[in-house]
């Protein structure tokens, strides 16, 4: 357990060494985070205080219901897509000795469109299928569809960087990332749950911290001038821990891609850190 945490830190502290020389990374995920949000609420706010929402879950508009939620989807998964492939294809440009540039990314992302909204299509179909299938399904029919949503992600992990490096489409796209997770992974993806207990332990004692404020604060004369900005500045920091974490995580996804490609991921990267986080079933078991 703790040459797994020691191997993760050593994967963040690399990540960020990207980070660190190419700043404007950062812009992409907080473009992405934005539009997200907007896609919610243009979709989401006006079905509710229409009261559709109701009428979508409890009435007779299920079919209606599938074909809102299937482009929500579609238009959250392209715009998400569209900026995850701008942030990794600057950062494969970068751990290829390039500088790139925030427009070096967009305009990788733009070349690639089609196939992005090809693969955007094809997720908010499983996306889809998904959420109709955890609704109807109960005990161990939930847990076989859980287990095939895992898959899709274990499939799916290198499809962003496959469609920023390689001129191919969509279902082409997919195939490629399968083929690389199983060349190079076997069933380990120690990168993102690494990410995600550094950053998940980085939120967790940050909100261990503001308690005793909050308690504090409220026993002052006038709570709520020392409570609210405190409570603001709680949300500004989970939102910069979030935005690192997605930056760093898209980062860490070119450099898979990268070394599972040529096997070397670059100069931020120790080749051997990845090689032993990451080797094959069958090496292993060779070992």
């Amino acid at each position: 357990m703790l040459e797994k945490l020691r191997n993760s830190w050593e994967l963040v502290k690399a990540s960020a060494r990207v980070l660190d020389a190419d700043k404007e990374l950062l812009i992409f995920p907080i473009i992405s985070a934005m539009l997200t949000l907007l896609v919610s609420l243009t979709f989401f706010l006006p079905l509710v205080v229409s009261g559709f929402v109701d009428n979508i879950l409890f009435g007779n508009a299920q079919i209606t219901g599938i074909i809102v939620l299937f482009i929500f989807y579609l238009i959250q998964y392209t715009a998400i897509f569209f900026m995850n492939t701008a942030l990794v294809g600057a950062a494969l440009m970068r751990l290829r000795g390039s500088d790139p540039t925030f427009r070096d990314g967009l305009n990788i992302a733009f070349a690639r469109f089609g196939a992005i909204i090809g693969y955007a299509v094809i997720a908010a179909t499983v996306g889809v299928l998904l959420k109709l299938a955890s609704r109807r399904q109960r005990g161990l029919g939930r847990w076989i569809t859980s287990l095939f949503g895992l898959a899709w992600n274990l499939a799916t992990f290198l499809v962003v960087p496959v469609l920023a490096a390689e001129d191919v489409g969509p279902i082409d796209a997919i195939k490629r990332s399968a083929a690389l997770l199983k060349k190079t992974w076997g069933e380990q993806i120690v990168g993102n749950v690494g990410l995600g207990t550094v950053f998940g332990l980085a939120g967790t004692l940050i909100t261990l911290a503001m308690i005793p404020l909050v308690l504090l604060g409220l026993q002052l004369p006038q709570p709520g001038w020392f409570i609210v900005p405190l409570i603001l500045v709680y949300i500004l920091l989970l939102m910069l821990l979030s935005l690192l974490q997605s930056t760093l995580s898209g980062i860490y996804t070119a450099a898979v891609y990268q070394y599972a490609v040529t096997h070397e991921p670059g100069p931020f990267f120790d080749p051997e850190m990845i090689h032993n986080a990451f080797q094959p079933t069958q090496r292993r078991h060779s070992l």
